[in-house]
């Protein structure tokens, strides 16, 4: 009976060597490959040129860490009651990546990637890019949904990782379709919402991930990547500097018995 087989481009072993996207690990990564570079290389299966490393490596520098995000939180109070186990610590503040944070630079590209493939022509200009940013926005608008990538809590004035990886895409030679409608979404929506909102930095992540070419479907991913480093780090500052404990007492001992606030029945 023949062995079943199973064919992998990725990881492999035998008795004397381990073989990675076809390279020796030991002798052609280790110490050759930064980690960015090699989290490309994994994800496409094909080298990154030094341009698409450094684009790629801002993009998980920006989403790193973002302070005391709901992520983080999540994280520090997870370790406060499980020390033991600091992989529980790290998955709860992934698994808290979502639409309103971290799951934004998923779906701003996907949004993004759906307008530029739907284009018979693509524009060649700012002024074209600024049409069809209109007709999408007015659309968006119309269906009252959200814009993704539009719009910061903090950062009502301009989210500093929009501009910066903007420069850095140019630099390169990598500011492509998405990174374009999305710029022109900045320069047009206030025309169209009658107000002034910053492109934030998870959007123009996705972007510039989506430019690169990278599976749309794993931009979530590139984002948890990156967050983990975040997280990580998180906890490091837990153990010196503790506030999880804080935070837990904070709401512990202010909390507020009130009358139960019934839920449904026969009138709603």
């Amino acid at each position: 009976m023949d062995r079943p087989v199973y064919p992998t481009a990725l990881g492999a072993s035998s008795r004397h060597e381990i073989t990675l996207l076809g390279q020796s690990l030991a002798d052609d990564v280790m110490g050759k490959v930064g980690f960015g570079e090699l989290a490309f290389w994994l994800a496409t299966q094909r080298r990154p040129t030094p341009g698409e490393t450094r684009v790629f490596e801002a993009v998980l520098a920006a989403l790193a860490d973002h302070g005391f995000t709901p992520t983080a939180i999540v994280t520090r109070l997870t370790y406060l009651s499980a020390p033991d186990s600091v992989q529980g610590a790290l998955a709860a503040g992934l698994l808290g990546g979502g639409s309103r944070f971290l799951g934004v630079t998923e779906d701003c590209g996907r949004f993004l990637h759906d307008v530029v493939v739907g284009l018979e022509a693509r524009p060649t200009d700012d002024a074209g890019w600024d049409a069809v940013a209109r007709e999408v926005v007015a659309a968006r608008r119309a269906e009252k949904k959200f814009v993704p990538g539009l719009g910061h809590h903090v950062h009502k004035d301009g989210d500093p990782r929009t501009r910066r990886l903007f420069a850095i895409a140019t630099e390169e030679g990598l500011y492509g379709p998405h990174l374009s409608l999305f710029a022109a979404i900045g320069r047009v929506h206030p025309e169209i919402l009658g107000r002034t909102l910053p492109l934030n930095g998870a959007g123009v992540c996705g972007a510039a991930l989506a430019d690169l070419g990278l599976p749309l479907e794993l931009l979530r991913g590139f984002a948890l990547l990156a967050r983990t480093a975040g997280l990580i780090g998180q906890l490091a500052e837990e153990l010196r500097h503790p506030v999880a404990n804080d935070i837990f007492l904070s709401v512990d001992l202010n909390n507020r018995s009130v009358a139960p606030d019934p839920y449904g029945g026969a009138h709603g």
